[in-house]
């Protein structure tokens, strides 16, 4: 699994009459190995400054399906330049004017931004020489951020069996979650996924469950149990593939707790993130998080403020493996309250966190992220506890969820991606609750 890989559409800006027009072909490909050099794919369009190769630059970029754009003026330039681009190619834009007293180059910029702000246009600027340091970082962010937004509208988001009952704002308004991140909800037949799974192969079955007994220390659940959590594996991973989708809610409370624990610890290591209880929102974030982090990510709620003021985040027992503090310690045991099925036991490992929890706000949706220090922590509840210390007090960022109106499902990704976030937000006119 991988970070997101920005693919992005490059060229420089300039009208010919212009102080520094002359080194505009030269900055386009000085830009593309700088973003070549950080991992990005580009496409190069070279020098802009008429109306006719904007055309052709917004044609290449839209044939190559770039997920960004970025321009870096050398010179003033005529404002329909990008507008042009732009109706051909319609790509979240970083522009990156060089410095000149004599150029303009800022000043274009700054021309163009006032008319980009006006038509709703997702944009983003930063201002120096074309090299790396804090400009370059600033630009990067921006691109993840495009990344992820492209990934996000084209994201197929599974939902087996219905949500919680009685817990409302779990649940998608979906016309408003396609206008917002893109997303379009797929619902899948829980009984139908029951039966493709006890009609899977027995023998595949038996392999996946010896294997995962392989990798755990205890077992307290009895093989029957686990070839069900196999089968169960087996044909949530039938429907991923048949429906091409990027993540999955499971309806498990109460009538299937356990049911699913297990498929959602092995997929996460296959890309597909599953959330609990039925949480659309959830899905979507635990992609969000691995998009960004390149790795499995926890589905947890907020539990009690522990005496130190650090937070314990967990759920019954379904994060991969490879978020565990010690392979030593995962332990293979039925769910909590329901004591059936198969969860995958054990505390998580440390380091910095970054916890988002996404909910619909009337006709719109809401994004709230938090960046923490995930520190050792024994099994405090079982599940895979997840303890996070913040830099804020913790009575003051309780404040703030309770203000807010944020729900109780977070969430977690390791590495501090609130940046990306912020710029996600940006760029789908989203309302970001940071704390």
């Amino acid at each position: 699994m991988n970070k997101i890989t920005p693919y992005a559409g490059v060229a420089a800006l300039a009208s010919p009459l212009e102080v520094g027009a002359d080194r505009a072909e030269r900055t386009a490909l000085e830009l593309g190995r700088l973003l070549e050099s950080a991992g990005c794919r580009i496409v190069n369009a070279g020098a802009i400054k008429n109306a006719g190769q904007a055309g052709n630059a917004g044609l290449l970029f839209s044939e190559k399906r770039v997920s960004s754009i970025v321009l870096t003026p050398t010179s003033w330039f005529e404002d329909y330049l990008v507008l042009d681009l732009l109706e051909e190619c319609d790509a979240p834009v970083a522009l990156w004017p060089l410095p000149g007293m004599e150029t303009g180059a800022l000043c274009g910029t700054q021309q163009l931004g006032c008319y980009l702000k006006q038509l709703g246009k997702s944009w983003s600027a930063v201002f120096g020489e074309i090299k790396a340091g804090e400009q370059f970082d600033r630009c990067m962010r921006f691109l993840r951020a495009s990344a992820l937004h492209y990934i996000l509208r084209r994201a197929r988001i599974g939902i087996a069996g219905q949500r919680v009952r009685g817990m409302t704002y779990v649940a998608p308004n979906e016309i408003s979650l396609k206008k917002t991140f893109g997303c379009r909800v797929v619902p899948l037949d829980l009984l139908g996924l029951l039966k493709a799974g006890r009609d899977s192969d027995a023998t595949l079955k038996k392999q996946v469950w010896e294997n995962v007994k392989k990798a755990a220390a205890r077992i307290d659940v009895s093989d029957a149990a686990g070839l069900d959590a196999a089968e169960m594996y087996l044909a949530i991973k039938k429907a991923v593939d048949a429906e091409g989708l990027s993540a999955l809610a499971f309806g498990c409370y109460p009538d299937f707790m356990g049911h699913a624990c297990l498929s959602a610890s092995l997929l996460a290591d296959e890309g597909i993130p599953i959330a609990c209880e039925g949480d659309v929102h959830g899905a979507i974030g635990m992609l969000l998080l691995q998009s960004l982090t390149g790795a499995p990510t926890h589905n947890t709620d907020w539990l009690d403020p522990l005496p130190d003021g650090s937070v314990v985040f967990t759920h019954c027992g379904s994060s991969s493996y490879s978020l565990a503090a010690d392979i030593k310690d995962i332990k293979l045991a039925k769910v909590r309250l329901a004591c059936q099925g198969v969860c995958s036991l054990f505390p998580a490992k440390t380091g910095p966190v970054t916890l988002a929890s996404i909910l619909p706000k009337g006709d719109d949706y809401q994004l709230a992220v938090i960046e923490g220090e995930a520190v050792p922590t024994e099994m405090v509840f079982p599940g895979n506890p997840l303890r996070v210390k913040f830099k804020a007090p913790v009575r003051e960022i309780m404040d703030w969820i309770f203000n807010e109106g944020i729900g109780h499902h977070w969430m977690a990704g390791y590495g501090h991606v609130a940046g990306e976030i912020r710029d996600l937000a940006g760029i789908i006119g989203l309302k970001l609750c940071v704390m």
